[in-house]
C-alpha cells in the first residue's frame, strides 16, 4: 500500500497587517500636530507680545518698523503711562516727558517689587527649609494635616487666597484697632506677609525634594566624630541641602515678582509693585511701552526660573 506524500502547511509568523504601521504613522503625526496647536496656542500671544515691543507705532495693531525707542523710554522714566506728545514719536518726546516723570513711574514700582520680593524671598527660604527639615525627619501628632495645609498654597487658585488674606488683615485691623488703639492699614507689610503665605509651601516642596536624596550617614559620621547638632547642619547639612535651598528662594523670589492677584487685594496706597503698575498703564492706554515692560519682566523671569533649575541639577 502506498504511502501517499502529504505536506503540512506551517502556518506563517504572525505579522501586523500593512494598515497597521500606515496607522501608526497618521497617529504620530497627529499626536504631533496636536502638541503643535497647543504650544502654538499657548507661545505664540507671548512671542507676538514681544516683537510688538520693539514695534516704532504707537498702535500696536500697526506694524511701522523696528525701534529700541520704548525700552529707552521706560529706562529714562518716560512713556510709563503709554503718554507721548503731538509729534507722535517716541525719540522727541523722551527727553521732556522724562523731565515730567522723572523716576516716579516704572522705577518706583520696580523698587516696591524689589523690596517685597526679597523680603519675602528671605523670610520663606529660612521657614520653608525649617519645615522641610521637620517633616522629613521627625514624626508628631497631626503631621498628616500640617501637610495637607502646606500643600493648599499651591493648590488654591490665587482669588481665593488673595480675598482670605484681605478678610483676615481687615478683621485683625479692626481687632487692634478696638482694643489698643492702633490703626493699621494695608501696605508693604501686608504684601509681604502675603507672599509669604504661598511661597513657604513651594520652598518647602523643593527642600523636602533635596532632603529625600540625602544620605543621613553623613550626619552621623560628623556626630560621631564630636560635632554637635548645630555644627553638624552648619558643616553638613546645610552644603548637601544647599541646592534646593537656593532654588527653592529662586522660584521664591520668582512668583513673588510677578504675582498680580494676591498683590491685588493686599496692597495699599504708596506700594504699587510692578505687575500693578502694568495693569495701571493697561487703563490708560495700551501703547507698545506695556509690551516693553511686559518684555522685560518675562525675561528676568525665564532668567531666575532656569537659574533655579540648573543649580538643582548641578546638586
Amino acid at each position: 500500500m502506498a504511502l501517499e506524500a502529504t505536506t503540512v502547511e506551517r502556518p506563517l509568523a504572525t505579522q501586523p497587517p500593512p494598515a497597521a504601521g500606515t496607522r501608526g504613522a497618521a497617529a504620530r503625526w497627529l499626536l504631533g500636530l496636536n502638541a503643535l496647536l497647543v504650544y502654538t496656542f499657548l507661545y505664540a500671544p507671548i512671542l507676538i507680545l514681544v516683537i510688538l515691543s520693539f514695534n516704532a507705532s504707537r498702535n500696536v495693531s500697526v506694524w511701522r518698523g523696528f525701534t529700541l525707542d520704548w525700552y529707552r523710554s521706560l529706562l529714562a522714566g518716560a512713556g510709563t503711562l503709554g503718554l507721548y506728545g503731538d509729534t507722535g514719536t517716541v525719540a522727541q518726546d523722551t527727553a521732556e516727558l522724562a523731565r515730567n516723570f522723572q523716576a516716579s513711574g516704572i522705577v518706583l514700582a520696580l523698587r516696591n517689587s524689589l523690596i517685597v520680593s526679597f523680603s519675602a524671598t528671605a523670610i520663606s527660604t529660612v521657614f520653608g527649609t525649617m519645615i522641610a527639615l521637620a517633616l522629613h525627619r521627625y514624626r508628631f501628632r497631626f503631621k498628616g494635616t500640617f501637610q495637607t495645609l502646606l500643600a493648599l498654597p499651591v493648590v488654591i487658585p490665587d482669588i481665593t487666597m488673595g480675598i482670605s488674606l484681605l478678610v483676615f488683615f481687615s478683621l485683625l485691623f479692626r481687632l487692634l484697632e478696638n482694643l489698643l488703639g492702633l490703626r493699621m492699614a494695608l501696605g508693604f507689610a501686608t504684601i509681604i506677609i502675603g507672599h509669604v503665605a504661598f511661597n513657604v509651601s513651594y520652598v518647602a516642596i523643593v527642600v523636602r525634594a533635596r532632603l529625600a536624596g540625602m544620605d543621613r550617614t553623613l550626619e552621623e559620621a560628623a556626630q560621631d566624630l564630636g560635632a554637635n547638632e548645630w555644627q553638624t547642619f552648619r558643616r553638613v547639612t546645610l552644603p548637601l541641602i544647599m541646592p534646593g535651598v537656593l532654588g527653592g528662594a529662586l522660584l521664591a523670589f520668582t512668583l513673588s515678582l510677578d504675582d498680580f492677584v494676591i498683590t491685588f487685594f493686599t496692597a495699599g496706597v504708596g506700594s504699587s509693585t510692578l505687575p500693578l503698575f502694568v495693569y495701571g498703564m493697561i487703563r490708560f492706554t495700551v501703547t507698545p511701552a506695556i509690551n516693553a515692560v511686559s518684555t522685560l519682566m518675562l525675561l528676568a523671569s525665564m532668567v531666575l526660573v532656569l537659574l533655579s533649575l540648573a543649580i538643582q541639577r548641578r546638586g
